[in-house]
């Protein structure tokens, strides 16, 4: 099948669902709003459209088609999924996630570079298993082959320029915070590629230190390429890896870089500079409330600190 015979037939199973007019390979949308969803109980949760109604959003909705599926851990399934040619995000944006035949619309953060959107025509989403329909349906209704639409949104990325002055950058995640955070640590070093291939001629990059706290460390999502990449770059980037509740021994591999407890004042005030740092956090609201106060104490200005606050 061509690609474009694969994006005309991927629209067409959207068509129904889908405010604009049938065989696009993509459509224009209003907002969130221009959703059509039943009457909702006031009592009941926020879904994702309304917790980020005030977010920047793209106006086109893609079809994709999901082609690799696999457990990340035992709570986790990292999904692949290959999207329309004119599909774009900033490394730590999140996508509006529509599926067929489910009403409520997913909100997922890519964990996936723009290096691999650009050579291979894909994004990754690591999903969380939850009762919440789009997450449950990930987990036991998506096989390779699934359909879905994917609209690109957020307000919390990293996307340097060639003429920006350089930042050091401190991401700090907990469990499935993870993965903007990832994406943003895998474009740093795929910038620091290009300098690698242009003699340092094209990005002014400084350090990247990740903070990154779950269970344990079946938990700790993409622990191998993040071990990898600090390796790659000693100078350039770091990681501390925390486990709050191992039972187990840690591998002799993992032991360099893991730390029981979690993350601590003294770790953070070590990589803090008021005129360098600039930090992105995301994981629970509780530890996003509590790192940020520790950072603006030790003199981080707040529009240096930037979250989520859907999460």
């Amino acid at each position: 099948m061509s690609v474009r015979c694969f994006w005309s037939s991927t629209a067409r199973s959207f068509t129904r669902s889908s405010p604009a007019a049938p065989g696009l390979l993509c459509w224009r949308l209003l907002g969130p709003s221009s959703v059509t969803r039943r009457n909702m109980s006031s009592e009941r949760q926020m879904d994702h459209l309304e917790k980020t109604s005030s977010n920047y959003r793209h106006n086109a909705l893609y079809p994709a088609q999901v082609c690799g599926i696999m457990d990340e851990s035992e709570t986790v399934k990292r999904v692949r999924v290959a999207v329309h040619p004119d599909f774009s995000f900033k490394a730590g944006q999140w996508v509006d996630f529509f599926i067929p035949g489910v009403e409520t619309v997913g909100g997922f953060s890519m964990c996936s570079s723009p290096g691999l959107l650009q050579r291979e025509g894909v994004v990754e989403l690591a999903v969380k298993y939850t009762k919440h329909p789009p997450a449950h349906w990930i987990h036991t209704m998506c096989a390779v082959g699934s359909r879905v639409a994917m609209r690109v949104g957020g307000d919390f990325f990293f996307h340097p320029s060639p003429s920006d002055p350089s930042v050091d950058l401190l991401l700090l995640a907990g469990g499935v915070g993870i993965n903007p955070l990832y994406s943003i640590l895998l474009h740093t070093a795929g910038l620091l590629h290009l300098n690698q291939a242009s003699g340092g001629r094209d990005y002014k990059i400084g350090s990247a230190h990740l903070c990154y706290s779950a269970k344990n460390t079946q938990e700790l999502l993409f622990k191998s390429a993040i071990i990898e990449a600090c390796r790659e770059f000693p100078d350039k980037l770091s990681c501390d890896l925390h486990v709050t509740q191992q039972s187990t021994d840690v591998d002799s591999h993992l032991q360099p870089f893991i730390n029981r407890g979690r993350i601590t004042e003294e770790e953070l005030r070590a990589h803090v500079d008021p005129q360098r740092t600039l930090c992105f956090l995301c994981g629970p609201r509780p530890m996003i409330e509590a790192l940020s106060k520790t950072l603006m104490d030790f003199g981080l200005p707040k529009d240096r600190i930037l979250f989520e606050k859907w999460w």
